[in-house]
């Protein structure tokens, strides 16, 4: 049977049972592992699968598409994360005018009762589903109360007073504030996905990049100090720009990685790049030459950061 399912009708998934916990999942920070993990420890104990529901496109982009808010995570990232802490199937449900206007009602009795046989559904704190937001924790309890299963809320979790939600991680990125980012995902902040090619333009100017697409509003946009994982035994110093690359009019954004000291093709290749530290915003230089020396500059600023993040991370 499949791990992944779209959509909220169909026939039965768990025709045993199964333990459910639902939610948008955005950075599968600190807090979603959390409510994750109990959904998956209470579905061994009771020896059904555990599922995770949650949505793509997330209910703000669908509701703000016209400027739609930042992303942390893409879709295939969260559903890999997903099934690595447990979860034996994932509905990633597909988000549109018609599952909006779904009433929480019937998406208990059809989704969770009639698709899921769900004997626990979990929820995170103040979670909402279903049309006008309108089913919570109560309506759970109530609902189950009446067709047979539990629900229940897990406390927030915190870190280091923080209560941690992907609010609190966007604010952080968008200010380059990555050790409270870092502290409230509960490991450092990185995007992957399949190197592909670009117009090359960085060959040219003596920066070949490893550029990865990214389809959707970014929470951070600027120069950074990274790492690349995936490349080899330890992780590559690199410079990254993330950004629509104004200076060549482009438009989509794009993460572009300048491997310091690398020779090799990537396209294709799955890597990962984390973010150290931001050294600018991304400008409009009137020329390429321009450019090209603020470019120098960069990889000069992010092999000293990078240089004193190794230093500090092996004392």
């Amino acid at each position: 049977m499949s791990r992944l399912f779209r959509d909220v009708d169909g026939g039965p998934l768990c025709p045993h049972g199964s333990v459910v916990c639902i939610g948008a999942f955005d950075g599968l920070h600190s807090g979603h592992r959390a409510l994750v993990r109990h959904a998956v420890a209470r579905a061994r104990a009771l020896g059904v699968p555990a599922v995770v529901v949650t949505f793509e496109p997330l209910p703000r982009e669908f509701f703000a598409r016209d400027n739609p808010p930042p992303r942390l995570t893409l879709a295939r990232a969260k559903v890999e994360g997903l099934l690595a802490l447990g979860a034996d199937h994932v509905g990633l449900l597909r988000f549109d005018a018609k599952l909006s206007a779904r009433s929480a009602e019937d998406f208990v009795r059809t989704l969770l009762v009639g698709r899921l046989q769900a004997n626990e559904v979990w929820i995170g704190p103040e979670f909402r589903f279903g049309h006008r937001r309108g089913g919570d924790l109560a309506l759970l309890q109530a609902m189950g109360d009446e067709l047979g299963f539990a629900a229940g809320e897990i406390e927030p979790v915190h870190a280091q007073g923080d209560r941690v939600s992907s609010t609190r991680i966007r604010e952080a990125l968008k200010s380059g504030d990555f050790a409270t980012a870092n502290r409230l995902l509960g490991r450092p902040y990185a995007i992957g996905g399949r190197v592909v090619r670009g117009k090359q333009l960085g060959r040219t100017l003596g920066f070949p990049t490893a550029n990865l697409r990214f389809p959707k509003t970014p929470a951070l946009s600027g120069i950074y100090a990274t790492w690349v994982h995936g490349v080899g035994d330890a992780p590559w110093p690199s410079v990254s720009s993330f950004g629509t690359r104004p200076t060549v009019d482009g438009v989509e954004p794009l993460l572009e990685a300048h491997l310091f000291d690398f020779a090799g093709d990537l396209y294709g290749r799955h890597i990962e790049v984390e973010f150290v530290a931001k050294l600018r915003d991304e400008l409009k230089f009137p020329d390429l030459p321009s450019l090209t020396e603020q470019m120098y500059r960069d990889a000069d600023d992010a092999r000293e950061i990078l240089s004193e993040h190794q230093r500090r991370a092996t004392a």
